[in-house]
């Protein structure tokens, strides 16, 4: 055996390996948790297909999706409902990843892309094109995704000397955040009302009436994040050592921690323009992924499952707290991440 495979790691590890240069590591922890949450998830998928005006039960969920029921119950299913869930987990993921990028970069359980003020920067762009362009589902998207793009390029020049600090990229993203939301009101002030109540819509986030035409630009954006990623390789635990650590290893740092800044902006502007702005899974998802992996630092598979698993959840509950009525899945997660905020500033307070 060589003197690599005789390293402990503190846990039992299951290593995936590929002569001669691959090799994939994970506790069994992490494992059985993705197991969990991935199987969760497939349940939940399966009940929230099967909800709706026309309830179908799980059993002919299973058989429509198996392919062997092809009755109404399918176009229900395959047609109006799938591209919903299918987005939720996308979305989900997308913003579970994002959330362990930033709070890696940024050493920080609060640094999240909500937080640090991208959302603010979607939706700032979305007005503009509410307000100017006259809405539209594709040119709203289009202007989100570059409102998010250009405030993360603001935040990210502003927050840069001699490197990239974490605490000083959340304290001027919040800033920026704060300009943007003061912006957003005054927009909302001067524009028409059916055009106020299009604004409002869409900040809540929502997955109502998506459509697979929504799907495919999500699915190219998480796909593309992960081809980079892929590239890139597995330095986001490097990074946290710090910089002279990583240099030590053969790490450039900065030129590293640029490609995940724009990976994690890159996912949660595809979120943010396919359904709004959807506030606190990003926040929420890696550590709650950390905490139940036992892992040391932030992994971007278990926050992905847990992102996923979180935003079909919120979105379940969205479909059946007020049935028939359906509320906005962000009504949802604001709710339930404020009460996780609130949690994780008492833990950080305590430990001071």
């Amino acid at each position: 055996m060589s003197a690599p495979d005789t390293v402990d790691f503190g846990r039992r590890q299951l290593i995936v390996r590929r002569e001669p240069a691959i090799a994939l590591r994970a506790s069994w922890r992490s494992v059985a948790v993705l197991a969990i949450l991935g199987s969760a998830s497939l349940v939940m998928a399966v009940l929230a297909l099967g909800v709706g005006q026309y309830p179908v039960p799980p059993w002919q969920v299973v058989d429509v999706l198996l392919g062997r029921d092809t009755s109404f119950a399918s176009v229900l299913v395959l047609e109006w409902r799938m591209p919903r869930i299918l987005l939720a987990l996308l979305i989900g993921a997308a913003l579970g990843v994002s959330g362990a990028i930033f709070q890696a970069l940024t050493r920080n359980p609060l640094g999240s892309p909500d937080v640090i003020g991208f959302d603010f920067g979607a939706y700032a762009g979305a007005l503009i094109a509410i307000a100017v362009l006259g809405g539209g589902y594709y040119t709203i998207s289009i202007s989100a995704v570059v409102g998010g793009l250009l405030t993360a390029v603001v935040v990210y020049l502003l927050s840069y000397e001699n490197g990239l600090a974490g605490f000083r990229l959340i304290i001027v993203g919040i800033a920026v955040a704060a300009v943007l939301s003061s912006f957003c009101q005054w927009i909302i002030l001067k524009i028409k009302l059916h055009q106020a109540i299009t604004a409002s819509v869409w900040q809540q986030g929502s997955l109502n009436g998506m459509e697979w035409a929504q799907v495919l630009p999500v699915l190219g954006g998480l796909v593309v994040a992960v081809a980079i990623l892929a590239v890139v390789g597995p330095q986001l635990p490097i990074l946290q050592m710090g910089d002279d650590a990583a240099g030590a290893l053969g790490v450039r740092p900065g030129r590293v921690r640029l490609v995940y800044f724009g990976i994690g902006v890159l996912l949660i502007a595809v979120a943010a323009a396919a359904a709004g702005p959807i506030s606190f899974v990003a926040l929420a998802a890696p550590q709650l992924a950390r905490r139940l992996t036992g892992a040391p630092g932030v992994g971007l598979v278990s926050a992905a499952a847990m992102g996923a698993f979180l935003l079909l959840g919120s979105d379940l509950i969205a479909l059946r707290i007020f049935a028939p009525a359906e509320l906005p899945v962000g009504s949802v997660t604001v709710t339930l991440g404020g009460l996780y905020l609130v949690y994780l500033l008492v833990v950080q307070a305590r430990r001071r």
